[in-house]
């Protein structure tokens, strides 16, 4: 399936401006989740290269401070239109790294230029603020600074997208960034690195630099020269960064994992609701944070609502993403594994498997990380697959009596990422607005983010958040000036 499988081409990392090889030649390898089968190779980058791309941050960042922003906003936009014209180029890319079908990588291309032209476009928006004094001849000021040097850390799921939302709104804002992607999916991060290049981008504004968690991510978390920290991944990573972070007081932007309920009440209209559950728990293969985690249906209408979920389910074409089928495969082996066991457990507590729950037939999937998409029927919600995040291709689904048991179910957790609500009933509506322990509320509207949303989690699902006019403003702090004249 891996038309590249006797082709292995290497990518070479980006630090202060130059594309450079990991410091002892060690390499990182890059898998084509379809077969598993090695299709690149990246730089597994030394501690010290790390600290060569802080070095790099650290020193560039007073002139890049010093630009204009709307100087600052023509590299991004320069960046974007690279990657416009490589649209096809990079969403091949993304589906040998990560495993999405090429329909979902054109998406996500999409989405990171516009997550880049946005920044761009906001750097005629960077305002201060102006307060009356106490005493005459005074001015109150608040300006906007940079924080300085920043790090990117991103995940796995969305290796291009996470790099535009990231390094837009730092960079147009007067920030320095070094950028660590995914060790399992590195390879557009450092094919992007060209267009940083062919940009002009001044050298150390932007690096790159693949490796480890050990020898580079916990390195430049524990940096005192690191200002601000933005990453998206897992709650225990994000737990980690906050106590390795604490002793330099480093400003934090974590977007951490969910469990986001799908909650359909007995005057939802079912049809809608059965495709959007469907496409907020498959799209991805399930590898989405504000992904539909598990479904919590009124009982008058669960009948109903089940037999058409599961025939939608049974519509989904799994097979070689590069074709633009329905789905693709999970990114890891490890991953799948987890997937699997969450289904096992989920069975033996007395759920029943519906559909799904095992690898598609035929020799193209004899390899790789394949699951058939999955539904989980007759559960309840202290089952594993409703205790655990998933992120995987299967949805568990439990009867509810009403709303406030949903919301019961749902506020009971640790985390509160997103959630769904379909109801015709206003006033349930600005009832969960009210109530919904989470960051995002999906009100009959099926999984999406706009560009100029917010994007953020409550309670264990992060600090900070993402995207829209609150995003740009976490890149940004406060100082406050008194000023006195005629003195």
């Amino acid at each position: 399936m891996n038309e590249f499988a006797n082709d292995i081409s290497h990518y070479p990392c980006f630090i202060n401006g130059q594309f450079v090889e990991a410091e002892h030649g060690q390499t990182i390898s890059v898998e084509f989740p379809g077969d598993n089968v090695t299709f690149a190779t990246v730089p597994a980058c030394s501690t010290s290269q790390a600290m060569e791309a802080l070095d790099a941050a650290e020193r560039s960042q007073p002139a890049w401070q010093a630009l204009p922003p709307i100087e600052r906003a023509g590299y991004l936009c320069k960046i974007a239109d690279g990657l416009r014209e490589q649209r096809d180029h990079f969403a091949r890319l993304l589906v040998l790294e990560q495993g999405k079908t090429l329909a979902e990588a054109l998406g996500e291309v999409d989405d990171t230029i516009r997550y880049m032209t946005y920044s761009a476009e906001a750097a005629r928006r960077i305002a201060g603020e102006i307060f009356p004094a106490d005493a005459p001849n005074e001015q109150l000021l608040i300006h906007r600074v940079p924080h300085g040097v920043t790090v990117g850390l991103c995940a796995f799921n969305y290796p291009l997208a996470l790099i535009g939302r990231k390094i837009g709104p730092a960079l147009v804002t007067g920030n320095t960034m070094v950028l660590k992607p995914h060790d399992l999916t590195p390879v557009t991060a450092c094919e992007f690195a060209k267009l940083i290049d062919a940009s002009g981008l001044p050298a150390g504004v932007l690096s790159i630099v693949t490796g480890t968690t050990g020898e580079v991510g916990i390195p430049l978390v524990e940096d005192p020269r690191t200002r601000l920290i933005t990453m998206t991944g897992s709650i225990a990573a994000g737990q980690a960064i906050y106590a390795s972070a604490a002793k330099n007081m480093t400003v934090l932007s974590l977007e951490l994992g969910g469990k986001a309920p799908f909650i359909v009440l007995e005057d939802a209209n079912v049809d809608k609701a059965v495709e959007a559950a469907v496409v907020a728990r498959f799209a991805n293969c399930g590898q989405v944070c504000i992904c539909n985690e598990s479904v919590l249906v009124h009982e008058k209408i669960a009948g109903e609502f089940t037999e058409k979920l599961i025939k939608r389910v049974a519509e989904i074409k799994v097979g070689d993403p590069m074709k633009n089928i329905g789905m693709g495969p999970s990114t890891s082996p490890a991953g799948l594994q987890r997937v699997n066991d969450t289904v096992e457990k989920t069975v033996a507590e007395g759920a029943r498997l519906a559909c799904g729950g095992r690898r598609p037939d035929g020799a193209e999937f004899e390899n790789g990380n394949w699951m058939e998409p999955t539904v989980l029927v007759d559960a309840t919600a202290d089952m594993t697959a409703f205790q655990q995040e998933i992120f995987g291709p299967v949805l568990p689904i439990a009867k509810i009596s009403g709303f406030e048991e949903a919301l019961a179910i749902s506020n009971a957790r640790n985390d509160g990422l997103s959630a769904y609500l379909w109801t015709q009933d206003y006033n349930r509506m600005m009832h969960a607005i009210q109530s919904l322990q989470t960051g995002t509320i999906f009100i009959n509207k099926g999984i999406c983010g706009y560009i100029q949303g917010y994007h953020n989690g409550h309670k264990l699902s992060g600090l900070g958040g993402e995207d829209g006019i609150h995003g740009i403003e976490g890149y940004l702090q406060k100082r406050t000036v008194y000023m006195a004249w005629d003195c």
